[in-house]
């Protein structure tokens, strides 16, 4: 099957990845991110899907635009985004249908806050891997790109993960699920762990962004349950792009591209972050070496 993107003809799915379908995913995001960046500072009404889980108009609309631009755009593909979306997609359409997975506004806590770290991300996946992706952030006018076997870009430039050795060393991202009000594992205990064995983490807020950060070297690892397909698409495709790592907790990928389980870092200190998940308060420890003998 071939599919149409603007006057070009694609003949596999595998065969988007390539500059001139990320240029468009740019441009889309960019559109989507001033949209977003016009109404920032003056948020309407917020809804809510959860206890801890809101929605703005601003969401919707941003939506509401990229959907209608991707159709445009590239006609044969299927558009599945956070607050639009239909039900969520299967593995199998994952793997056999060119898919956009589009979160509009990643952060949406910190935008109705006023908090200024959100951002929009839209992943391309086809052939069941990630092939496009775009995290944008529309207040620091900040677009990160990559197109698979293309490497990874900020705003046009070359971007790669740390040279971090040692989880010791490492600064860390993290977040916690929609659910961590009741969940008996709210990744709090995690957390601890992780404390405990770097030099600190961060909760932001957003995880494309924070995805995307691990890519351009601002941290060194992320690791987080609890996401969805839309979540992760872009970010993980970033990291990898930019010379990292990912997978889920396991070191494996059966449930990474759910959002189930992510652990995205600069590969150095992954086999740590991996000991770590497995063994919690048993795994090594910078401090304690009666706790260094065991690895992931």
């Amino acid at each position: 099957m071939a599919f149409a993107v603007r006057g070009l003809i694609l003949a596999s799915p595998s065969s988007l990845a390539t500059p001139a379908v990320l240029a468009i995913a740019v441009d889309i995001a960019r559109e989507a991110g001033a949209l977003i960046r016009n109404a920032y500072g003056s948020v309407g009404r917020v809804d809510f899907k959860g206890a801890v889980n809101p929605v703005t108009e601003t969401d919707v609309a941003a939506e509401k635009l990229i959907h209608s631009q991707l159709q445009v755009a590239f006609p044969g593909h299927r558009v599945y985004g956070e607050e639009l979306g239909e039900d969520q997609p299967t593995t199998q359409r994952m793997t056999t249908l060119p898919l956009w997975l589009v979160d509009p506004l990643d952060g949406t806590n910190n935008f109705a806050h006023g908090l200024p770290h959100f951002a929009v991300s839209l992943g391309l996946v086809a052939d069941g891997e990630p092939q496009v992706a775009v995290v944008y952030d529309p207040l620091r006018d900040a677009a990160f790109a990559a197109y698979r076997g293309g490497g990874a870009t900020l705003n046009g430039e070359t971007i790669h993960v740390s040279r971090v050795g040692t989880l010791s060393d490492a600064f860390l991202a993290t977040g916690f699920p929609y659910n961590r009000r009741i969940a008996a594992d709210n990744n709090t205990r995690m957390l601890d762990h992780f404390l405990r064995r770097s030099q600190g983490v961060r909760r932001a807020g957003s995880a494309a962004l924070d995805m995307a950060y691990v890519a351009c070297g601002r941290f060194d690892g992320y690791w987080e349950p609890g996401l969805s397909p839309w979540d992760v698409a872009a970010g993980l495709l970033l990291v990898e792009e930019a010379g990292g790592r990912i997978s889920d907790f396991s070191g494996g990928r059966e449930r990474l591209f759910s959002g189930v389980e992510v652990v995205a870092s600069n590969a150095a200190i992954h086999g740590e972050m991996l000991a770590v998940l497995r063994y919690g308060a048993a795994a090594p420890h910078p401090d304690f070496a009666d706790l260094g003998h065991r690895n992931a």
